[in-house]
């Protein structure tokens, strides 16, 4: 018989899939796994040491059960193995932005649960991240251990969203509270300089903000990549270069209509199966994988194409389900940042950028 492990987080979404525990057993019981769990603890990368076991232990389907962070450590668990088990997923964090790319269900652990029912699986497109310590001349030194994502990168500003928001506003405001501290950070923009490298091209100069994406939701949208492919083997980058508020606003509100923000002059938008992203001018970049804190740059990342077996709706993929209301929220939070007195940072039009 097939084997089953669930990771899960007591603590994450309200212990909503500690309650549900025993019928989700049953749903993989049904799906003809031997199941059984873990919870973590809050010993470092304790999910991540139990994927590995697990995987190494020789169980056919590893569940992670909890937020973005909770499946970052697992997939860190399996990724470095020659032999990796199927994963699924059930969501119970705030953004939850993996279950909105598998479709599935990020209200209810118990129909997350059921998809395994489906019998439907993707091989998922996975980031290989090698950071290294700083050279004495400013050029890349010693390796640092290699660490792995699976949905998205993030560097600049508001890439210190999701760990400037504390744990109690999450809890209590859920999404809300990444719109408002978004809004805040939009004031506080500052650019760093680096040199960005990828498959046809590189960049060099003053960025804003540079993402670098697997799947199509990001930050609980799914119109700022809107041409993502789980398993092409590339990743989807974007640069923004130096920007003041008026032009970030600009842009937002091009990825709420729908994805126009890609002819922006202002955002280089590429397909690369590798990135590399080397500070200049001494300038600290800090990484965020996943909505966590990933080290600092200089970094490289390569796509590893297919390489988990994800559970997934595949029936529902394709569809929008980004809200009206997220979408009015985080507009609204923008303008009201503006009526307080950032017109001090806002052009009457936009300024003319310059590549260097």
């Amino acid at each position: 018989m097939k084997r089953a492990r669930i990771i899960y987080n007591p603590s994450s979404g309200r212990e909503m899939v500690k309650r549900d525990m025993l019928n989700i057993l049953n749903v993989y019981e049904q799906a003809g796994y031997e199941t059984s769990t873990f919870a973590t603890t809050p010993t470092p990368l304790s999910a991540q040491k139990e994927a590995t076991r697990a995987a190494e232990a020789g169980f056919d389907l590893i569940v992670a059960a909890g937020g973005d962070g909770t499946i970052n450590e697992v997939v860190n668990g399996i990724a470095p193995l020659k032999k990796r088990p199927k994963m699924a997923i059930i969501p119970a964090g705030t953004t939850n932005d993996y279950a909105r790319a598998l479709k599935v269900s990020r209200d209810d652990p118990l129909e997350a649960a059921k998809v395994i029912l489906k019998n439907q699986t993707i091989k998922m497109d996975i980031g290989k991240i090698q950071a290294f310590l700083p050279g004495e001349n400013g050029e890349a030194g010693e390796k640092k251990p290699v660490r792995y994502f699976m949905n998205i990168a993030a560097l600049g500003t508001l890439s210190e969203l999701t760990y400037a928001v504390p744990s109690a506003m999450k809890s209590l405001y859920g999404y809300l509270a990444y719109l408002v501290k978004g809004a805040e950070l939009l004031t506080r923009l500052k650019p760093v300089s680096a040199k960005v490298s990828f498959d046809d091209g590189e960049y060099e100069g003053d960025i804003s903000m540079i993402f670098l994406a697997l799947t199509n939701s990001v930050a609980g949208f799914e119109t700022i990549v809107p041409d993502a492919k789980l398993d092409d083997g590339k990743f989807t980058l974007l640069i923004v270069k130096k920007s003041n508020l008026w032009q970030i606003a600009q842009l937002v509100s091009q990825v709420l209509k729908g994805g126009a923000h890609i002819k922006n002059p202002n955002l280089i938008y590429k397909k690369t199966s590798k990135v590399r992203i080397d500070p200049l001018n001494g300038d600290p970049i800090k990484v965020n994988l996943d909505g966590e804190y990933g080290g600092d740059a200089p970094m490289t990342f390569d796509n590893l194409k297919q390489h988990i077996e994800f559970v997934a709706n595949i029936e529902a993929m394709g569809t929008d389900d980004t809200t009206d209301k997220i979408k009015e929220q985080f507009v609204e939070q923008v303008e009201k940042l503006e009526a307080k007195g950032g017109h001090h940072d806002l052009p009457e039009e936009p300024a003319e950028q310059a590549d260097k």
